[in-house]
C-alpha cells in the first residue's frame, strides 16, 4: 500500500463492514431499550475486534487508542451479525 497506512486501511474496511453489520443489527435494536449516547462518545470511525468469539472481550479501535469492553451481549450480537 503506498501512501495508505495499516491503520487506515483498517479503519476503513472496519467502517464498512460496521455499516453492513448495523444494518443487519437495526430490527433487534429497535425491540430493545435504546442506548442513550453522552458527553464522551466517539465522534470517529470505530473498528471493533472480537478475538475470541467464546469471551465476552471485545477490543475497539478508536483513532490511535485501543479499548477493550468486556461484554458478552456485545460480543453474541457482533457474531450473529458477521454470520448473516
Amino acid at each position: 500500500m503506498s501512501d495508505t497506512s495499516r491503520r487506515r486501511f483498517i479503519g476503513v474496511a472496519g467502517a464498512g463492514a460496521a455499516a453492513a453489520g448495523a444494518t443487519v443489527l437495526v430490527p433487534s435494536a429497535a425491540s430493545a431499550a435504546q442506548t442513550r449516547l453522552h458527553g464522551k462518545a466517539a465522534t470517529s470511525p470505530i473498528v471493533a475486534f472480537v478475538a475470541d468469539g467464546s469471551s465476552d472481550e471485545v477490543t475497539l479501535m478508536v483513532d490511535e487508542r485501543e479499548v477493550v469492553v468486556h461484554d458478552r451481549d456485545l460480543v453474541n450480537r457482533l457474531r450473529n451479525a458477521a454470520g448473516s
